[in-house]
C-alpha cells in the first residue's frame, strides 16, 4: 500500500467521487449554539479540515428531533431554522475541496435529562428514566430522519450518514437486549432492523438519485451481537440502497469480545463478507500513516480519521508528504489545538473527556 493508493480517488454507485481514501469522522465537538444553529466555531473547525485535504468531511451527529439531542452545543437538522447555517457549511466544504456529508442522529435513551427532560427510546429504561416510543412515535421518528435528509439535500450537502452506532436510538432498536418491544419494531432480528431500513429506504426515495447515503454501525457494545451485525451488514449490501458502510470499531485492530469470533480481528469479519457495490470504511484508533495503510490493506475502501484530524487539520497532506507520518502524542498544550481551528469550548471538552490537553 503506497501513498498513491491512499490518494487515489474512490467512486460510488451514487454521488461524487472522493478525491482520496481519507474521510473526517463525525466528531462530537460541542461548538454550535443551544438552538442547534451552526456556530462560527463549528464552521471553522470543519472547513479547515476540507482545506486540509480530506476527501470527505462529515459533520458531527446532527439530531433530527429536538428531544434527540445527545450533547450540549450539538448541531441540529430538525428545523428549517437550521437551513441557513447548514447551507453556508455545505458551500464552505465544497469550496474547500471536500465532498460533504451530514450525519443524522437521535440519541434516544442516551439523551441527557438536563437537556431534553424526558428521554425516549426503543423501550422503557429504568437506568436512564427513558420511556418507550409508541408505534406512532416510531413512525414519526422514521419520517423525521427522512425529512432531515431532505433538509440536508436542500442545504447543498452531497449526502448524509445514518447514525446507527454507539447505542443511540437506531442502535437501540437493533439491540436484542435494549429493544424489548412487542410491535413490528421489536422481537425478531427482522423487526429490530425495520426502523433503520425504513429510514434508509425513505431517504433513497425522497432525495435525488445521486444523493450519497452512508450508514454507521458498531458491532460491539450497547447490547449488540457480532453475528447479527454481520447479518445486518449483508442485508445492507443486498438491498444496495446505501453507498458506503462506516464501521465504528473503537479500535480498528482489535480482536472481538465474543469468544466464538476470536479467530480473527473484528474488522476482518466484515472484510471477508461480500460487499457488492457498497464501499466500506473503518474508524477507530487510526492516527498514523501506517494505520491508514493497515486498514486499507485489510480490505477497507477508506479510513475514517478522528483524533488525528483534531491534532492536525491537514492530516491528509502530512501523510502525502511523509509516508511514515505519526500524529503528535497527546496531551498537548491548548495553544496547539487553538492553532488547529479548535475553539476554547472544544478544547475544554477534549481536556475533560479525553485528557488530550495538558
Amino acid at each position: 500500500m503506497t501513498a498513491a493508493d491512499i490518494f487515489s480517488p474512490i467512486s460510488f454507485t451514487r454521488g461524487p467521487d472522493w478525491k482520496n481514501r481519507l474521510a473526517l469522522a463525525p466528531l462530537t465537538n460541542q461548538q454550535s449554539h443551544d438552538t442547534g444553529v451552526l456556530s462560527e466555531d463549528e464552521y471553522k473547525w470543519l472547513t479547515m479540515r476540507a482545506t486540509g485535504g480530506f476527501g470527505m468531511v462529515m459533520t458531527c451527529a446532527a439530531h433530527v428531533q429536538a428531544n434527540g439531542q445527545g450533547f450540549p452545543g450539538q448541531l441540529g437538522v430538525w428545523s428549517d431554522d437550521h437551513l441557513e447555517g447548514l447551507t453556508r457549511l455545505a458551500d464552505g466544504l465544497r469550496a474547500g475541496g471536500a465532498v460533504s456529508s451530514l450525519q443524522l442522529h437521535h440519541a434516544g435513551i442516551r439523551s441527557p435529562t438536563e437537556i431534553v427532560g424526558q428521554p425516549v427510546g426503543a423501550s422503557d429504561d429504568a437506568d436512564t428514566g427513558s420511556r418507550a416510543l409508541t408505534t406512532e412515535e416510531v413512525e414519526q421518528l422514521r419520517d423525521d430522519f427522512i425529512t432531515a435528509a431532505k433538509r440536508a439535500e436542500k442545504a447543498g450537502f452531497d449526502g448524509v450518514e445514518v447514525h446507527g452506532a454507539h447505542g443511540y436510538i437506531l442502535a437501540q432498536f437493533l439491540s436484542p437486549e435494549i429493544n424489548q418491544r412487542d410491535d413490528q419494531y421489536g422481537g425478531s432480528f427482522e423487526n429490530r432492523c425495520r426502523l433503520i431500513l425504513e429510514v434508509i429506504t425513505g431517504i433513497r426515495e425522497a432525495c435525488r438519485p445521486d444523493f450519497q447515503i452512508g450508514v454507521r454501525f458498531s458491532p460491539e457494545r450497547f447490547g449488540q451481537r457480532l453475528g447479527e451485525m454481520k447479518q445486518f451488514f449483508s442485508e445492507l449490501v443486498t438491498r444496495d440502497e446505501v453507498d458506503y458502510i462506516d464501521l465504528s470499531l473503537w479500535d480498528s485492530f482489535k480482536i472481538p469480545e465474543e469468544e466464538e469470533f476470536k479467530d480473527k480481528p473484528l474488522l476482518q469479519h466484515f472484510m471477508d463478507l461480500p460487499r457488492g457495490n457498497v464501499k466500506v470504511g473503518a474508524a477507530g484508533k487510526i492516527v498514523d500513516a501506517e494505520h491508514v495503510r493497515k486498514v486499507l490493506e485489510a480490505g477497507c475502501d477508506f479510513a475514517m480519521i478522528g483524533r488525528a484530524a483534531i491534532l492536525a487539520h491537514d492530516f491528509p497532506e502530512k501523510v502525502r508528504a511523509d509516508t511514515d507520518y505519526t500524529s503528535p502524542k497527546w496531551p498537548l498544550p491548548a495553544d496547539h489545538y487553538l492553532a488547529e481551528g479548535i475553539s476554547p469550548g472544544f478544547v475544554e471538552y477534549l481536556r475533560k473527556t479525553f485528557r488530550m490537553v495538558s
